[in-house]
């Protein structure tokens, strides 16, 4: 074989090989882990931020059916069970944190002064999950 007047000669035992070095192989190695790495940290904090999004919107929804259960009855429920059983609420949801419907906080409300012997009902309610939202907030909080 000819190349630019040059001779080249290959002996039969002599073989050129291609392929990576380890160093190369080591690198990209590295930067798929690091690439990886971010993105399952990423992807953690997205699936936090839609379960808080989740649990603003059941909060939000719950309030506005104890309120609504306040401006027609003039009493607040005594239980969440009742928003459901008046036509308030489809169902009681589930607390994205905690998983299940049974956990959540209620906060009564105040005694009426001019009928002390009226029943107390639930004024707010709150997720009793433990976690820390994050703005840095405890969900209890909210």
């Amino acid at each position: 074989m000819v190349l630019n007047n040059h001779q080249i000669t290959r002996s039969p035992n002599h073989q050129i090989q291609s392929g990576f070095t380890l160093i190369e192989l080591l690198v990209v190695l590295t930067l798929i882990t690091t690439l990886s790495a971010i993105g399952m940290a990423q992807y953690s904090r997205s699936i936090t931020y839609s379960k808080e999004a989740v649990l603003k919107e059941d909060l939000f929804r719950m309030r506005d059916a104890i309120d609504q259960y306040y401006a027609d009855k003039n009493q607040y429920p005594a239980t969440l069970d009742a928003l459901v059983t008046e036509g308030y609420l489809r169902k009681i949801p589930e607390d994205p944190f905690t998983k299940t419907a049974s956990s959540w906080q209620t906060v009564p409300a105040e005694p009426d002064p001019a009928n002390p012997a009226a029943e107390v009902g639930i004024y707010d309610v709150k997720s009793g999950a433990e976690q820390t939202a994050l703005d840095g907030r405890p969900y209890t909080e909210w």
